[in-house]
């Protein structure tokens, strides 16, 4: 059975973004993984509004960065300044300093901004002038993205890619998600009265709880047989990581989590699949459209054999 506060949660959030429950339910998962979430689409179809309902939807501070080719890593991380009154430099910390970041159009900043932000992803804290600092143990970025083609924008290296647990597009919605959008309340107003409803130690505890579903040793050969499948392609030059394939194992735990399961099956790792392994492919043909890269696992995972029940 679904724990109650994440149906809470996921229910909130639906009050302001319109017919995208599996693309909500899909960053929910990120958020109980551990991992952060890069949302990649056209603009206008909801991005930063989903980005900003889960911000308010749970407790702990909430800060926001408009990426900008004149952005430079100190006005992410912070700056030292001289304190004249006592001849020592004191730290000022930037707005990575939260529990919940969006990083708006983050590639609309070049790629030395962009790296201010690798750190703090993999290991949640930075380091500043020698000096290390940590960050929430709930830090959770939330990054959209135009896509490549739009005027303006510097394509995130594979290194800056691979700290993303899930790529994920929007989409646009269907014609009664859009008929209801226009006809309904003022989602910009909905969105401004949301209210926390889940707790910050709450989700420590879901998180610790994640942890704890059980992987069988046959899902866990699936995996690794997807995981090698990305790298025996001939469509792909680059395939998935070990760090990759820990990464689908983890979101595979967190959707069965918010499945209700204490175990993982197939369907979560087919479910948590294309989102986790199609940003950090590398295509032998240099497309680079987050689509292409999906339909190659897609591809993949239709041609893989999938464990049964006492296999």
């Amino acid at each position: 059975m679904p724990n109650p506060a994440l149906t809470t949660l996921i229910d909130h959030i639906n009050t302001v973004v319109v017919g995208k429950p599996d693309i909500i339910k899909l960053t929910v998962t990120a958020l109980l993984a551990g991992g952060h979430v890069l949302f990649e689409d056209v603009p206008g179809v909801g991005k930063t509004t989903l980005a900003r309902a889960l911000a308010r939807s749970v407790a702990g501070d909430f800060n926001r960065i408009q990426f900008t080719p004149d952005l430079l890593p100190n006005d992410i991380l912070g700056v030292s300044i001289l304190n004249q009154t006592q001849h020592e430099f004191d730290f000022h910390p930037g707005p990575i300093f939260t529990t919940m970041l969006l990083a708006d159009e983050i590639n609309r900043a070049t790629p030395r901004t962009q790296s201010a932000l690798l750190q703090a992803m993999a290991e949640r804290q930075v380091t500043i002038d020698g000096t290390t600092y940590d960050l929430p143990a709930n830090f959770f970025v939330l990054a959209t993205e135009n896509p490549n083609e739009y005027a303006g924008t510097y394509p995130l290296p594979e290194a800056q890619l691979d700290r993303f647990l899930f790529s994920l597009q929007v989409g646009y919605p269907t014609w009664p998600d859009e008929l209801a959008l226009y006809a309904g309340d003022d989602r910009q107003q909905t969105l401004a009265n949301l209210q926390a409803v889940l707790a910050d130690d709450t989700l420590t505890q879901l998180k610790a709880s994640v942890n704890q579903v059980t992987v069988d040793a046959a899902i866990t050969s699936y995996v690794l047989t997807l995981v090698q499948a990305t790298r025996q392609q001939a469509a792909i030059r680059l395939g998935i990581s070990p760090r990759g394939g820990l990464a689908l194992m983890q979101a595979g735990r967190a959707y069965a989590l918010l499945s209700g399961r204490d175990y993982v099956i197939p369907a979560d790792i087919q479910a948590v699949l294309v989102p986790t392994f199609s940003h950090r492919l590398v295509l032998a043909n240099g497309a680079q459209a987050l689509s292409a890269k999906q339909q190659v696992v897609r591809d993949i995972q239709s041609h893989t054999p999938v464990p049964t029940e006492g296999a």
